[in-house]
């Protein structure tokens, strides 16, 4: 009897086992037939190309991503450009992957071929968009705001209110009422997103790093102040194109200063104005402003433009010379002259070349 009760409790045993054998293969096989149709789903809307991306691509600027643009913006711009048939994969794939939603604001292309992973990938690595300009010397800042507002993603109204940002220049320690004469002339490459305010610190640092403490302490020995000096120097820019020029010009006005001679400098005149360079006539000479070096004695307030290198070191190290005057020769250089009769001379001979 005990015999047959365990030969039925075994056979109980294996019946149960078999059972939830059955079940749990069952259960594994429905659970395989849904999660490897959707890891391969998922896996194609996230990794396989072309499907939702553009198999053409979007050419080189046509998506602008500008600061402070959400994710949601960006997508909608790469689909208004045809870069995407959908927004929302894009937009579910950013959310799997939300490190990849931070994208640099710039200009982008689009490659051909990409997936929905692939392109924001692209769009988060990629290196931010820069520009290579050139800031000649000799410029006013109107004028610089016009070639930096014409290549980088600023205003120029911006660039020229952020110019005279009091607290902007508190924080830099310059102490005129705008960054005239501060934009040191140069070559640089800017992120294109840059803002006016980046855009500035960093021609003021250019400048602060060509202005060593050597030579702040030549400045110093000449009684200049770095505002006093960039005036100056900006003065000599306005004044000629020739470098070989410059040390004889700063050195007339050195002389001037010395002798306690109002500059007549007609570049000062020309920025009171406030109009484009040109010719100076009588009638302008009488113009009221701290500007006008024929009115007012000394240095006027601030720059009148961004001297450049050479500029600034002709002040430095001027030509000593006794000359006092200078005039134009009428084919881009200028006579110099040590008293007002050799000078009545040269007028004669510039006014020749005129006619």
């Amino acid at each position: 009897m005990e015999k047959r009760a365990a030969d039925t409790l075994f056979q109980i045993t294996c019946r149960d086992y078999f059972m939830r054998d059955t079940i749990t293969s069952r259960f594994f096989f429905l659970i395989s037939s849904i999660a490897i149709p959707s890891l391969i789903f998922l896996a194609a809307f996230l990794f396989l190309p072309g499907w939702n991306v553009a198999e053409e691509g979007v050419p080189q600027d046509k998506i602008v991503v500008r600061k402070g643009a959400s994710l949601r913006s960006i997508i909608t711009s790469i689909a208004d450009k045809q870069g995407i048939r959908h927004e929302r994969p894009l937009l579910i794939s950013a959310g799997l992957f939300p490190e990849l939603g931070q994208i640099k604001p710039g200009r982008y292309a689009i490659p051909p071929g990409l997936s929905n992973y692939g392109l924001l990938s692209y769009l988060h690595h990629h290196p931010q968009d820069e520009e290579r300009i050139l800031i000649p010397e000799g410029l006013r800042q109107e004028r610089i705001a016009g070639i930096i507002a014409s290549q980088l993603d600023i205003d120029s109204l911006s660039f020229t209110n952020s110019s005279g940002d009091k607290a902007l220049l508190d924080e830099l320690g310059i102490e005129a009422d705008s960054f005239e004469g501060y934009y040191f002339p140069g070559t640089y490459n800017f992120p294109w997103a840059s803002s006016s305010e980046e855009v500035i610190r960093f021609l003021v640092g250019r400048f602060r790093a060509f202005y060593t403490d050597s030579l702040k302490a030549i400045a110093a020995e000449r009684g200049f102040d770095e505002l006093e000096l960039l005036t100056l120097a900006s003065i000599v820019e306005a004044e000629t194109p020739l470098d070989e020029e410059k040390p004889l010009i700063a050195g007339v006005y050195l002389n001037r200063l010395e002798k306690n001679m109002k500059l007549q400098a007609d570049p000062t005149v020309q920025y009171a104005l406030g109009g484009k360079p040109g010719r100076i006539l009588y009638k302008d000479l009488a113009v009221d402003s701290p500007y006008n070096t024929y009115k007012y004695k000394g240095l006027p307030p601030a720059p009148i433009c961004s001297p450049g290198a050479l500029s600034i070191m002709a002040v430095l190290e001027p030509a000593k010379t006794g000359y006092l005057y200078f005039v134009a020769t009428g084919n881009g250089g200028h006579y110099f002259a040590k008293t007002a009769k050799e000078h009545a001379k040269n007028v004669k001979k510039y006014r020749d070349s005129r006619r």
